[in-house]
Protein backbone atom coordinates (compact mmCIF):
# COMPACT_ATOMS: atom_id res chain seq x y z
CA UNK A 1 0.00 0.00 0.00
CA UNK A 2 2.85 2.26 0.71
CA UNK A 3 4.39 1.76 -2.62
CA UNK A 4 1.34 2.60 -4.34
CA UNK A 5 0.81 5.66 -2.63
CA UNK A 6 4.12 6.57 -3.17
CA UNK A 7 4.10 5.63 -6.97
CA UNK A 8 0.99 8.04 -6.74
CA UNK A 9 2.79 11.02 -4.99
CA UNK A 10 5.73 10.83 -7.98
CA UNK A 11 3.53 10.16 -10.76
CA UNK A 12 2.02 13.62 -9.64
CA UNK A 13 5.06 15.28 -9.05
CA UNK A 14 6.22 14.03 -12.86
CA UNK A 15 3.19 15.32 -14.34
CA UNK A 16 3.23 18.65 -12.23
CA UNK A 17 6.86 19.28 -13.22
CA UNK A 18 5.92 18.21 -17.17
CA UNK A 19 3.19 20.86 -16.91
CA UNK A 20 4.94 23.14 -15.26
CA UNK A 21 7.79 23.23 -17.32
CA UNK A 22 5.22 22.93 -20.44
CA UNK A 23 3.74 26.28 -19.29
CA UNK A 24 7.32 28.13 -18.28
CA UNK A 25 7.83 27.48 -22.20
CA UNK A 26 4.66 28.54 -23.48
CA UNK A 27 5.40 31.52 -21.37
CA UNK A 28 8.96 32.30 -22.52
CA UNK A 29 8.45 31.81 -26.12
CA UNK A 30 5.49 34.27 -26.03
CA UNK A 31 7.70 36.69 -24.32
CA UNK A 32 10.22 36.76 -27.01
CA UNK A 33 7.45 36.57 -29.81
CA UNK A 34 6.17 39.71 -27.76
CA UNK A 35 9.80 41.28 -28.03
CA UNK A 36 10.89 40.22 -31.19
CA UNK A 37 7.61 41.77 -32.85
CA UNK A 38 7.72 45.27 -30.76
CA UNK A 39 11.45 45.51 -32.06
CA UNK A 40 10.58 44.81 -35.71
CA UNK A 41 7.45 47.35 -35.31
CA UNK A 42 9.70 50.00 -33.96
CA UNK A 43 12.36 49.47 -36.89
CA UNK A 44 9.26 50.32 -38.54
CA UNK A 45 8.66 53.41 -37.24
CA UNK A 46 12.04 54.80 -37.64
CA UNK A 47 11.66 56.51 -40.63
CA UNK A 48 12.11 60.22 -41.17
CA UNK A 49 10.22 62.72 -40.68
CA UNK A 50 10.24 66.24 -41.91
CA UNK A 51 8.31 69.39 -42.04
CA UNK A 52 8.39 72.03 -44.47
CA UNK A 53 7.78 75.55 -44.86
CA UNK A 54 8.62 78.35 -47.92
CA UNK A 55 9.72 81.63 -46.71
CA UNK A 56 10.24 85.06 -49.41
CA UNK A 57 12.18 87.71 -47.97
CA UNK A 58 13.61 90.57 -49.97
CA UNK A 59 17.47 92.37 -49.18
CA UNK A 60 19.57 95.38 -50.00
CA UNK A 61 23.00 94.52 -51.07
CA UNK A 62 25.36 97.51 -51.37
CA UNK A 63 29.31 97.47 -51.35
CA UNK A 64 32.15 99.81 -51.80
CA UNK A 65 35.91 99.72 -52.84
CA UNK A 66 38.11 102.44 -51.96
CA UNK A 67 40.19 103.83 -54.75
CA UNK A 68 43.42 105.87 -54.35
CA UNK A 69 43.46 105.65 -51.34
CA UNK A 70 39.75 106.47 -50.27
CA UNK A 71 39.94 109.98 -52.60
CA UNK A 72 37.08 107.86 -54.38
CA UNK A 73 35.00 104.52 -54.00
CA UNK A 74 33.54 102.39 -56.62
CA UNK A 75 30.29 101.06 -55.97
CA UNK A 76 27.83 98.33 -56.25
CA UNK A 77 24.65 97.08 -55.26
CA UNK A 78 21.53 95.13 -56.05
CA UNK A 79 18.03 94.47 -54.64
CA UNK A 80 18.09 90.52 -53.39
CA UNK A 81 14.63 88.69 -53.71
CA UNK A 82 15.15 85.18 -52.24
CA UNK A 83 12.20 82.03 -51.76
CA UNK A 84 13.90 79.59 -49.61
CA UNK A 85 12.68 76.37 -48.84
CA UNK A 86 13.69 74.76 -45.59
CA UNK A 87 13.27 71.66 -43.93
CA UNK A 88 13.31 70.52 -40.02
CA UNK A 89 13.98 66.25 -39.69
CA UNK A 90 13.81 63.90 -36.96
CA UNK A 91 16.02 60.72 -38.35
CA UNK A 92 13.93 58.30 -36.36
CA UNK A 93 16.79 55.42 -37.17
CA UNK A 94 18.83 57.26 -34.74
CA UNK A 95 16.49 57.12 -32.15
CA UNK A 96 18.23 54.66 -29.73
CA UNK A 97 16.44 52.47 -27.43
CA UNK A 98 16.14 49.55 -24.92
CA UNK A 99 13.83 46.79 -24.19
CA UNK A 100 13.92 45.13 -20.86
CA UNK A 101 11.90 41.50 -21.31
CA UNK A 102 11.94 41.24 -17.53
CA UNK A 103 10.16 44.32 -16.74
CA UNK A 104 8.47 44.35 -20.20
CA UNK A 105 9.40 47.54 -21.08
CA UNK A 106 10.85 49.23 -24.02
CA UNK A 107 13.12 52.44 -22.80
CA UNK A 108 13.68 55.35 -25.36
CA UNK A 109 17.24 56.30 -24.07
CA UNK A 110 18.19 58.90 -27.52
CA UNK A 111 16.11 60.88 -29.78
CA UNK A 112 18.13 63.01 -32.11
CA UNK A 113 18.56 66.56 -32.49
CA UNK A 114 16.29 68.15 -35.52
CA UNK A 115 18.05 68.67 -38.75
CA UNK A 116 17.54 72.29 -40.05
CA UNK A 117 18.30 72.50 -43.65
CA UNK A 118 17.53 75.82 -46.03
CA UNK A 119 17.43 75.77 -49.96
CA UNK A 120 17.83 79.50 -51.18
CA UNK A 121 16.62 80.15 -54.41
CA UNK A 122 18.29 83.83 -54.92
CA UNK A 123 17.09 85.63 -57.68
CA UNK A 124 19.12 89.74 -58.35
CA UNK A 125 17.26 92.91 -59.71
CA UNK A 126 18.42 96.53 -60.16
CA UNK A 127 22.03 95.70 -60.44
CA UNK A 128 24.19 98.63 -60.49
CA UNK A 129 27.97 98.52 -60.75
CA UNK A 130 30.61 100.41 -61.59
CA UNK A 131 33.49 99.36 -64.13
CA UNK A 132 36.37 99.04 -61.07
CA UNK A 133 34.04 97.39 -58.38
CA UNK A 134 31.90 94.58 -60.96
CA UNK A 135 29.80 91.67 -59.14
CA UNK A 136 31.95 88.66 -58.69
CA UNK A 137 31.37 85.40 -57.61
CA UNK A 138 32.59 85.44 -54.37
CA UNK A 139 29.79 88.49 -53.75
CA UNK A 140 27.63 85.75 -54.53
CA UNK A 141 28.65 83.46 -52.39
CA UNK A 142 28.75 85.98 -49.56
CA UNK A 143 25.44 87.00 -50.41
CA UNK A 144 24.28 83.20 -50.09
CA UNK A 145 25.91 83.12 -46.78
CA UNK A 146 24.33 85.98 -45.70
CA UNK A 147 21.11 85.23 -46.39
CA UNK A 148 21.30 81.34 -45.38
CA UNK A 149 22.17 82.79 -41.96
CA UNK A 150 19.24 85.75 -42.06
CA UNK A 151 16.65 83.17 -43.03
CA UNK A 152 17.91 80.66 -40.26
CA UNK A 153 17.73 82.91 -37.71
CA UNK A 154 14.25 83.58 -38.96
CA UNK A 155 13.19 80.18 -39.23
CA UNK A 156 14.49 78.85 -35.96
CA UNK A 157 12.00 81.77 -34.44
CA UNK A 158 8.96 80.37 -36.40
CA UNK A 159 6.21 78.13 -35.91
CA UNK A 160 8.43 75.69 -38.63
CA UNK A 161 10.08 73.99 -35.40
CA UNK A 162 7.16 73.43 -33.23
CA UNK A 163 5.46 71.66 -36.43
CA UNK A 164 8.54 68.95 -36.49
CA UNK A 165 8.11 68.12 -32.31
CA UNK A 166 4.20 67.83 -33.26
CA UNK A 167 5.21 65.14 -36.41
CA UNK A 168 7.73 63.56 -34.05
CA UNK A 169 5.20 63.06 -30.62
CA UNK A 170 2.74 61.69 -33.97
CA UNK A 171 5.49 59.08 -34.55
CA UNK A 172 6.17 58.50 -30.66
CA UNK A 173 2.53 57.83 -30.19
CA UNK A 174 2.80 55.03 -32.58
CA UNK A 175 5.20 53.15 -30.22
CA UNK A 176 3.36 53.93 -27.15
CA UNK A 177 0.05 52.61 -28.77
CA UNK A 178 2.14 49.26 -29.80
CA UNK A 179 3.92 48.84 -26.80
CA UNK A 180 0.48 49.43 -24.20
CA UNK A 181 -1.45 46.78 -26.49
CA UNK A 182 0.98 44.51 -25.64
CA UNK A 183 0.95 44.67 -22.35
CA UNK A 184 4.76 46.80 -22.44
CA UNK A 185 5.66 49.97 -20.47
CA UNK A 186 7.24 52.36 -22.50
CA UNK A 187 9.89 55.42 -20.81
CA UNK A 188 12.01 58.23 -21.94
CA UNK A 189 13.78 60.47 -20.17
CA UNK A 190 13.27 58.36 -16.78
CA UNK A 191 9.30 59.06 -17.51
CA UNK A 192 6.61 56.71 -17.54
CA UNK A 193 4.30 57.15 -20.51
CA UNK A 194 0.87 56.05 -18.74
CA UNK A 195 -1.26 57.93 -21.67
CA UNK A 196 -0.51 59.38 -24.94
CA UNK A 197 -1.07 63.44 -23.38
CA UNK A 198 2.07 62.22 -21.46
CA UNK A 199 4.20 62.46 -25.12
CA UNK A 200 2.97 66.10 -25.18
CA UNK A 201 4.87 67.01 -21.58
CA UNK A 202 7.81 65.58 -23.01
CA UNK A 203 10.94 67.55 -22.64
CA UNK A 204 12.43 66.99 -26.50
Amino acid sequence: MRNVFLGIIIAFVIVFGLRYCEHKKDDREQLEASTALIQKELKNVGKLIVTEGTYAQIFNYSASRDLMYGLFDARKKALVVVNAKATIAYDLSKVEMEVDEATKTVVITKIPEPELNIYPDIEFYDVQQEYLNKFQASDYNTIKRRVTKLMREKIEKSELRTNAENRLISELSKIYILTHSMGWTLEYNQTVIEKEEDLKQLKL
